[in-house]
């Protein structure tokens, strides 16, 4: 009997299982699983005929095994994930319905529109083969470059610093959209570093690494350049986690990185407004437990963007607004988890880098709103009022969601 007779063994195994995708992985390890076993009996003296007839036998029954395979390799959804971004996204009507803005009808009717769109892209990221970016690293990062220097050089400047792109007279934050495109186009480099080799190369990719840092605070966008830096540089330290001296390059690179774009920011004064400008302490210090309602007599500007935080706190007191920490807390913590969940390199760089785009942005609007860190534009995920970074950050959960989803149906490729 013949390794044939294993072929149509498998064949009726993965005929039961419905992912396609699972298939080539499954035949795979069965294959393999099935040359032990007849090795084995081989050596107890079975011809090889008998020996694969018995390792047919102790696998089982090919329906049987199949439909096991079928419970175990099929697509996943993280519904928990989901929940806390209709969540996430239910909270950010609660200023509009507060009358924090002018006309808040309009702003209704703008909000639910804009998610509408973001359901779409996340919907739009999560059921394709995310893998296929992988190879395209360099057509991501070439288009951010494109998106960056056009932003630069024909964007509308805003008040408090940065610039955007307007289309057919739509404010697009294409910065935003820029560091999406960059966050992807490393995640596929990393796979690919094995091929960045001699010094040259090595000298090519730390530019690479540098330029949209410089680039983020020349426009000024500063909090984007943490964001980008950071999550560069934490797919990085991932990836090298067993090598000392890659650590002590990400370390250097660290401390580079803090006193660049500190010194910056200290440089640009009019990117974002001094502490004392607006009362935040005082605010905060009225909230109570409970607050004061949403329908209030509070003059906090932009309490439905960058301010939504203290404008939350006010209005329904600190238990929600220690809620909604927790709440933030659990979607970056689910996400950090999920990323231990897949077995592919690529997916796992997308999570990881996904949960420092969330964190850092999450992190700085709470504490610019506590009166902590400095006063910038920095929107709270899914629930500051706003278009394109509510798509950028749909698209950003489609992709991790996608990555869970294909968990269990995807082939290892990590390195150790």
């Amino acid at each position: 009997m013949s390794s044939s007779t294993f072929e149509e063994y498998l064949g009726k195994v993965i005929a039961n299982v419905k992912s396609k995708q699972a298939h080539s992985m499954i035949k795979k390890e069965l294959s393999n699983h099935l040359e032990e076993l007849s090795h084995s009996f081989q050596k107890r003296g079975l011809s090889i005929e008998d020996a694969n007839k018995k390792a047919m036998q102790e696998m089982g029954d090919p329906s049987t095994v199949g439909r096991n395979m079928n419970q175990l390799h099929k697509p996943r959804m993280d519904w928990l994930l989901i929940a806390l971004f209709i969540l996430l996204a239910g909270i950010s009507f609660l200023p509009i319905i507060g009358d924090v803005v002018a006309s808040n009808s309009s702003f209704m009717k703008k909000q639910i529109i804009w998610l509408a769109i973001a359901v779409l892209a996340l919907i739009g990221f999560l059921f394709f083969d995310y893998r296929k970016l992988k190879d395209l690293w360099m057509y991501f990062y070439a288009a951010a470059l494109i998106l960056f220097f056009t932003t630069f050089l024909v964007g509308i400047p805003l008040t408090g610093g940065g610039r955007w792109m307007s289309l057919w007279g739509i404010a697009i934050d294409s910065p935003a959209i820029s560091l999406f495109l960059f966050f992807i186009a490393w995640a596929g480099i990393f796979t690919k570093v094995t091929e960045f080799k001699g010094w040259k190369k090595l000298v090519m990719l730390l530019i690479l690494f540098w330029l949209p840092v410089i680039f983020y605070t020349m426009l000024p966008q500063f909090v984007f350049s943490i964001m980008y830096f950071l999550c560069v540089l934490v797919m990085y330290i991932f990836y090298y986690r067993h090598n000392r001296f890659a650590i002590k390059v990400a370390l250097g690179n660290l401390l580079v990185g803090v006193i660049f774009i500190s010194t910056m920011i200290l440089k640009y004064p009019s990117s974002y407004l001094p502490d004392t400008s607006i009362p935040l302490k005082d605010i905060l210090s009225k909230a109570g437990w409970f607050g004061k309602g949403l329908h209030n007599n509070l003059i906090l500007p932009e309490a439905h963007t960058d301010f939504v935080f203290p404008f939350l706190v006010y209005s329904l007191g600190w238990v929600f607004g220690i809620f909604l920490c927790l709440l933030l807390v659990v979607f970056v913590l689910r996400i950090s988890r999920n990323a231990f969940k897949t077995k592919d390199l690529f997916g796992r760089l997308l999570t990881i880098g996904g949960a420092i785009l969330f964190t850092v942005p999450a992190c700085w609007n709470i504490l610019m709103g506590l009166g902590i860190v400095p006063i910038m534009v920095v929107p709270l995920p899914f629930i500051s009022y706003g278009g394109s970074m509510l798509l950028v950050y749909a698209a950003l959960l489609g992709l991790i969601l996608n990555v869970y989803r294909r968990k269990d149906i995807v082939e290892s490729t990590l390195v150790n």
